[in-house]
């Protein structure tokens, strides 16, 4: 079945067949860094947005928020943190959309070889770093003053 088949499916099913549909090493370097990301925190939840008419949609990781998507182009597969700009990567992982504010991109060309070790500690400080900002208060509202 194709991603368009199963398009009313549950995220992980949408993801299979992507996986599937893709048949290449583009297919298989989306399934490995899938479980590396589940490696990495057992609590990600995998879903599916962004579909429309002209796009099928993209497989999105989340924990207290986006981690990252999974996408997958001819060349590449990338993996876009949403929030990459404000996480440590001292491994130097991050090679793509490196002038953005927010976000940061890793691209994985065929034959590339993950450093999962690296690749785990980005999902686990995406992951923190979700959760350390839903944990914080919120300022609360400024009301208008009456005026006299």
């Amino acid at each position: 079945m194709t991603t368009a088949e199963v398009q009313f499916g549950s995220a992980a099913e949408r993801i299979d067949a992507k996986v599937r549909e893709l048949g290449d090493w583009r297919g298989e370097m989306l399934a490995k860094v899938r479980d590396l990301i589940h490696a990495a925190d057992p609590e990600i939840v995998e879903e599916w947005k962004w579909a429309k008419a002209t796009n099928p949609g993209t497989p999105v990781f989340s924990h207290g928020g986006i981690v990252c998507t999974g996408e997958t182009y001819k060349s590449v597969v990338k993996l876009t943190f949403a929030r990459g700009a404000s996480l440590p990567d001292p491994e130097g992982l991050f090679n793509s959309s490196l002038d953005g504010n927010v976000r940061r991109a890793v691209d994985l060309h065929e034959n590339d070889k993950i450093n999962e070790a690296a690749l785990k500690d980005l999902i686990r400080a995406a992951v923190a770093l979700n959760l350390a900002s839903k944990s914080k208060p919120r300022p609360a509202s400024k009301k208008a003053s009456p005026k006299g």
